[in-house]
């Protein structure tokens, strides 16, 4: 739970002192006001921490969600490769929700009798108390979609988290009416695509005009009744079915989107998305766009200054593994691993993941062998990878769910301990007990829930209830969070690039919007800082160009930022 001492942010700390504020909080946390009839009723406490670094606490909280693919049975590729979850500030009172994505029963798709109840995502709020509340219904986002990924962005600016799922079928843009609900506004945004199967999909402002647009990672031309004798292991794969081209969609301003994938240059070949990340590997202003694709080449679109893409896969060294081949690649996340200041890249799949370090000038050496990660995780089929600090040490670790592909099978999620030299070891066993349970993993997003300045996790199981792991003890070691509220650019500050400096050592990150497998973390941005009670200097460059300074700031505090006008 957040301490007193901690920053939350002017809404929060304002309505402490305004009576109908507070009265306003109050009658909304109550429920007294909605659709109780709907909503559980039930409530729930926070368990004591016991001696694991991380305590599986995800029913005790409220965080009930199971997970679906709409049938009795899994029967087809497309029930496989579900779901995601997003950390977000629905509400804007400084503590991070969760939505959670589902699949559901769909007529002549699902080779099951449809159920008296349709299954379909969920929201919970964060009840400051460290427990949740379901508010699916009350929020009006309690509709039935096939979902497979989120991703959250306030794409119209005007301070509320706007919410685009990800589906087999029609995608749905949620628009957040900043009342508590939500406004399906897809058909004026026209972005919901077709017929495609949506996967990965990413916030991001490639053109650096304050407006997000969206990058749509496409998987394939699936046919439920497409009869195919070559499955020997329980059906078809990837390679059976033709692909679909991503889509990506420029933001007009108006509440429209305009489809501009041709225009921009981006060609998809063969490719199957499953995964998608944005992020600025370069330095130079623009955010590119890595896609992930299944048993084929991945794309890395780089951003021609805001004009155009080019595919420098390839040629920068990420199209392939070690190995040389195209790999059954499932997410992305970016981050500096070594501290030199430039943006590596990690990519979770069905054999030994790939650690990129960025060398510069466009280019990546895979050192997923000489780290210590291929080994350890070749037993395994990864599918979301983050980089995270879970001990606040000051330099970004893995953490990585797992599950089988075309079976119910569980295998043991795993985190791996950056110790320095470009060595990473498992340290999952000695982490909690649940890191010696098996789930079939799939999507997973990170933040700090409790504002208590360490990073928890929440990861969604196919077909099965998710999980939740409290970080007990990261916050031993001190930290600072970064909430950045842009003014010229995007108001998220997505593609923000940030470093800071701390005891003399410099950690570099960059403002995303999704990360991992289909899945968002927390949208402020988290440094360990060990036993430093001062950040040197916190530098800024946003993508309107702005520059920003900040010195001797003290440790153990969220901090919001504004963009300078």
């Amino acid at each position: 739970m957040a301490s007193s001492k901690y920053l939350i942010n002017d809404f929060h700390l304002k309505s402490i002192y305004n009576p109908f504020l507070l009265l306003v909080v109050m009658l909304f946390l109550s429920g007294c006001n909605f659709n109780s009839k709907t909503e559980s009723l039930k409530t729930y406490k926070s368990p004591v921490s016991n001696d694991e670094f991380f305590q599986e606490i995800g029913q005790e909280i409220g965080l009930d969600f199971v997970h679906s693919i709409g049938a009795d049975h899994m029967k087809n590729i497309v029930e496989s490769v579900g779901g995601g979850a997003a950390f977000l500030d629905y509400d804007q009172d400084g503590f991070i929700d969760i939505f959670t994505c589902s699949g559901t029963w769909i007529e002549g798709f699902s080779k099951s009798k449809e159920p008296d109840k349709l299954p379909h995502n969920h929201l919970y709020r964060n009840m400051h108390n460290g427990t949740f509340k379901d508010v699916t219904n009350i929020t009006k986002v309690d509709a039935s979609w096939f979902t497979m990924g989120i991703t959250v962005g306030d794409f119209n600016n005007d301070a509320y988290p706007d919410i685009y799922l990800s589906n087999y079928g029609p995608n749905v843009l949620y628009q957040n009416n900043g009342d508590g609900t939500f406004t399906d506004v897809t058909k004026k945004a026209k972005v919901g695509g077709g017929k495609e199967c949506s996967v990965g999909v990413v916030w991001l402002d490639y053109d650096n005009d304050g407006l997000l647009d969206l990058y749509v990672g496409n998987y394939l031309n699936f046919d439920p009744n497409y009869k195919y004798y070559y499955a020997p292991d329980g059906f078809p794969g990837p390679l059976a079915y033709d692909s679909q081209a991503d889509i990506l969609y420029h933001n007009k301003g108006n509440g429209i989107f305009e489809d501009v994938t041709k225009k921009m240059g981006i060609t998809d070949i063969d490719g199957r998305a499953m995964g998608v990340g944005a992020a600025d590997y370069d330095d130079d202003g623009f955010v590119d766009i890595y896609v992930a694709n299944d048993h084929t080449v991945n794309y890395f679109w780089h951003n021609d200054a805001g004009k155009g893409f080019t595919n420098r896969g390839i040629m920068s060294g990420t199209a392939f593994s070690q190995s040389g081949e195209a790999t059954v690649s499932m997410s992305v996340d970016f981050s500096d691993y070594n501290g030199d200041e430039l943006l590596d890249m990690f990519i979770s799949d069905d054999n030994y993941c790939s650690l990129y370090e960025n060398i510069g000038n466009g280019l990546f050496n895979d050192k997923s062998y000489a780290a210590g990660i291929s080994v350890a995780s070749g037993q395994f089929v990864g599918w979301s990878s983050s980089f995270l600090d879970y001990d606040n040490d000051g330099d970004a670790d893995i953490f990585k769910t797992n599950g089988e592909l075309k079976h119910k099978y569980g295998q043991e999620d795993q985190l791996f301990e950056n110790v320095g030299n470009g060595k990473f070891d498992d340290v999952s066993v000695e982490k909690g007990k649940y890191f010696q349970e098996e789930y079939v993993g799939r999507g997973a997003c990170l933040g700090d829930y409790d504002n208590d300045g360490d990073i928890d996790i929440y990861i969604e199981n196919l077909d099965s209830e998710g999980k939740f792991l409290r970080n007990n003890k990261g916050n031993l070691n001190n930290w600072i969070t970064l909430n950045l509220i842009g003014q010229t650019s995007n108001r998220d500050g997505i593609g923000s690039r940030i470093k800071i400096i701390s005891g003399g050592k410099v950690q570099t990150a960059q403002k995303k919007s999704a990360s991992g497998y289909l899945s968002q973390n927390d949208p402020r941005l988290h440094f360990g800082i060990m036993k430093n009670t001062i950040v040197e200097r916190i530098e800024i460059k946003w993508p309107s160009g702005k520059f920003q300074k900040i010195e001797n700031v003290k440790a153990n505090q969220i901090l919001t930022i504004k963009e300078p006008n």
